[in-house]
C-alpha cells in the first residue's frame, strides 16, 4: 500500500479526531481513506449522470406531449404495481 502523508489544519484534524471518537473508524487515516472512498464514487456517479444528460441532449427534441408521457408512464404503473402515489 502506498503511503501519503497529510498535514491538516487544526480544525480539520480536530473534526478526524472526533468522527473516531464517536466510533466507525480505527484513526484519522482511516476516516480520510473512507472520504476518499466516498469522494471517488461521487466522481464515478457524477460522470455517469454527465455522460446521461449528454445523451439526452443528443437525442433531440421529442415531439411527444410531456403530459401525455406522463399519463402513459403513470398507467404502466398502475399496471404493474397496483398503485400510484400522486404526483
Amino acid at each position: 500500500m502506498a503511503q501519503v502523508h497529510v498535514s491538516l489544519p487544526e480544525d480539520l484534524s480536530s473534526w478526524a479526531e472526533s468522527r473516531v471518537a464517536q466510533g466507525g473508524y480505527a484513526d484519522p487515516a482511516d476516516y480520510v481513506r473512507d472520504v476518499v472512498r466516498r469522494d471517488r464514487e461521487h466522481e464515478r456517479k457524477l460522470t455517469a449522470l454527465r455522460a446521461a444528460i449528454e445523451e439526452g441532449r443528443r437525442s433531440g427534441v421529442s415531439d411527444r406531449d410531456p403530459f401525455e408521457h406522463l399519463a402513459e408512464l403513470r398507467a404502466g404503473l398502475r399496471g404493474s404495481s397496483g398503485s400510484v402515489d400522486a404526483a
